[in-house]
């Protein structure tokens, strides 16, 4: 799988390493800047797929920045990261183009949810495979099958959408509260322990004929789709 490009533009320091450190370890590729004035070049000539943009900055105002980057026809994710939160400041940075916004201080689950949900959103005009493979699993997306070893599975729609996000993440470790964002939506609660509850009811139909354990338990971390070892639990 091929991750995005991801620009950090934000002069504190802590914050800017504390976001590229969690950001790579889910397995983008980072870039730092604590100005903006190299913004648009970044943008231009990285590849960078989302901005995570300091509404503050030592040389420049983030939704200023953002209104130079729209005027210049990009079409890049903007993620607007502030410590104002009055409802005008937002509706601001709107105004200015961004496409989401978080207020410091902020959970990092919280962040990265935004980020999946701002880059799925950026493939939805792209072709769709029609099909999804892994190990002995298959789906069909359009027919909403699934097979392991050639057996149908014969899962529910919620349990075929968990498979279908594992195979659209596989060997990549996802948080629960990823999981809950892209099965089940952005405003679940997430104080629930469905994700558990359908990890259980996925694995049971995954394994039921004696196949090794593909959902795994990151300890710590959330999950990961893998053939690289079986810790049953």
């Amino acid at each position: 799988m091929t991750y995005s490009t991801i620009l950090i533009v934000e002069d504190d320091t802590e914050i800017a390493d504390f976001l590229s450190v969690g950001l790579r370890a889910e397995g983008y590729d980072i870039l730092v800047e604590p100005n903006g004035a190299n913004l648009l070049d970044h943008v231009r000539e990285d590849a960078v797929k989302l901005v995570i943009l300091d509404r503050m900055l030592p040389d420049a105002e983030g939704a200023d920045l953002c209104r130079r980057l729209r005027a210049a026809d990009s079409d890049v994710l903007v993620l607007m990261l502030t410590a104002r939160d009055a409802l005008q400041e937002k509706l601001e940075g709107f105004r200015a183009g961004a496409d989401d916004y978080v207020t410091k201080p902020f959970a990092f689950e919280e962040l990265l949810a935004r980020v999946e949900v701002l880059l799925r959103r950026s493939i939805s005009t792209e072709p769709l495979p029609q099909a999804l493979t892994f190990a002995d699993m298959s789906i069909d997306i359009s027919r909403k099958t699934a097979q392991r070893a050639g057996i149908d599975l014969g899962l529910t729609a919620t349990e075929f959408n968990l498979l279908r996000y594992f195979l659209e993440n596989a060997e990549r470790v996802v948080s629960r509260m990823e999981i809950l964002n892209a099965v089940w939506g952005y405003d679940f609660d997430p104080n629930t322990n469905i994700v558990e509850v359908y990890i259980a009811y996925l694995r049971k139909k995954l394994e039921s004929g004696g196949g090794i354990r593909l959902i795994q338990n990151v300890r710590g971390f959330g999950y990961r789709l893998s053939v690289e070892s079986d810790p049953r639990d």
